[in-house]
């Protein structure tokens, strides 16, 4: 063992008891190893049974009638008044099932395989991290390498130079890259979101008695990226509490991986941040969750998983075997059975590096709050793929709101261009079908307020507080 100090805590000296840099010995860490190992066993037998395949079918028809059917009051009368099998069968009437299917079973001869896709080590990118360990990229013939990498500003740089071939994106970015707001324009796409919800406010134990967000005049926030929903929520939730973001708080840009120990330091209040790291404040008894994001914007959209568009073109076939593995990972971890099974395989120090127990309150939603209460949340976080463009529009307006893009904004064909639509219009695309870019949008409700993506500019101006008032 070898002794250093903490820089924020220099009169306590820490034992390091293992080379991964986590205060456990070494027979822990190849426990842990060897539990991580059989839990990628058991989730891989899981996703070859006969009953991950009918959840997989139905995960796809789902996907495929919200896609139809966007507003939840028509899709739940449409399928209450002819049932789900006549529903799925008129379906079949107007697309070509079969041929669908049995395109997405051929495997055209893969343009590459050696891939390398870059994260960040949180759990916005369970699907795309547990897709490796549990061999989902295998199975289409992808030799992957998941890179653990240190920022999004480095994971942009580094998709900017084609160092990466596909990454884990803040789902605003690509819009930002495609832009060349913060970087030369280069057009990215996002294929799916990654994660759902997800995120919290999480604020320093001293504060406890300092809830109202109208008392937070001075305060110093944390967010991961500008190009972030984290920024973009923080921003909406301050301004709907009378503060102007720009003037009334700071906001900093820190790494995840050091939002904690900058909030042990006091170097920021609290930080809207990804998970494990609102639980990771609660776990070190720093900090408590204030409010989760799911409560300002319940399915609201986060990470992203993406390439360039010249990767796409340049590399159809292996960017098809991508999308199988990602949504596959995505199905799988739908499934609240398999949270705390998934929670010990992304644990260890070559994915997360964080207590397993951290991870699996995230994802199971049963969780300490730091305010002395265990919490029961099962949306907590989720992982619904759908790309819709209606998120695009609004994360748009917001850049716009804030000053990130000025003038004219052509909302539909940004929205279009950079988030794809789903595998089964992909599959339409491929065959020479006509569809409508309709069914991309629907309207979210932010804290109360209905966002309609067909009246963007008139939401714009809605605001008391914004960059331009």
């Amino acid at each position: 063992m070898s002794e250093f100090f903490d820089p924020y805590n220099a009169d306590k000296p820490l034992m390091l008891k293992c080379s991964c840099g986590r205060d456990h010995t070494v027979a822990e860490h190849q426990a842990e190893d060897a539990a991580a190992a059989q839990a990628a066993t058991t989730l891989r037998e899981r996703s070859e049974s006969s009953e991950f395949e009918a959840y997989n079918r139905e995960f796809i028809e789902a996907t495929l009638v919200k896609s139809l059917f966007p507003q939840e009051p028509v899709r739940r009368a449409f399928l209450k008044a002819v049932g789900k099998r006549t529903a799925m069968a008129a379906i079949a009437s107007v697309l070509p099932m079969a041929s669908l299917q049995a395109m997405a079973q051929e495997k055209g001869k893969l343009e590459k395989t050696d891939l390398k896709i870059g994260f960040i080590p949180i759990t916005c990118a369970t699907p795309l991290i547990m897709a490796h360990p549990l061999g989902f990229y295998k199975r289409e013939g992808l030799n992957v390498e998941v890179i653990k990498t240190a920022g999004w500003a480095l994971i942009r740089d580094k998709m900017i130079n084609k160092e990466y071939d596909a990454t884990h994106f803040l789902s605003p970015m690509p819009l930002a890259i495609s832009l060349g707001v913060g970087s030369n324009a280069t057009p990215m796409n996002v294929a799916t979101i990654q994660n759902t919800n997800g995120q919290a406010i999480t604020l320093h134990v001293k504060h406890k008695d300092k809830r109202d967000p109208k008392i937070w005049k001075g305060f110093r926030f944390a967010v991961p990226f500008e190009f972030s929903m984290h920024n973009f929520l923080l921003r909406y939730y301050v301004a709907e509490h009378g503060l102007n973001p720009d003037t009334d708080i700071q906001i900093r840009v820190v790494p995840p991986p050091e939002m904690v120990a900058n909030l042990r330091a006091g170097n920021i209040d609290g930080f809207l941040g990804p998970d494990p790291f609102n639980q990771r404040a609660v776990f070190d008894e720093v900090g408590f969750i204030h409010v989760l994001t799911k409560d300002l914007w319940n399915g609201h959209p986060c990470c992203a998983f993406g390439t360039s568009s010249e990767f796409i073109r340049q590399n159809p076939n292996t960017f098809a075997a991508l999308y199988r593995s990602v949504l596959t990972a995505a199905a799988m971890a739908r499934q609240a059975k398999n949270r705390e099974l998934i929670a010990k395989v992304i644990a260890p120090q070559a994915y997360l590096n964080q207590p397993e127990a951290v991870i699996a309150q995230v994802l199971t939603g049963r969780f300490a709050d730091g305010l002395g209460k265990i919490q029961n949340v099962p949306e907590r976080a989720d992982f619904d793929p759908m790309p819709w463009q209606s998120m695009a529009v609004w994360m748009l307006t917001q850049m716009q709101r804030w000053g990130y893009i000025k003038g004219d904004v052509n909302y539909n064909q940004i929205a279009e261009r950079v988030f794809l639509i789903t595998d089964a219009r992909k599959h339409m695309k491929d065959l020479g079908m006509e569809f409508k870019a309709g069914p991309g949008y629907e309207k979210h409700t932010i804290m109360g307020k209905v966002f309609d993506p067909a009246k963007p500019a008139e939401y714009l101006k809605s605001f008391a507080i914004s960059k331009a008032a």
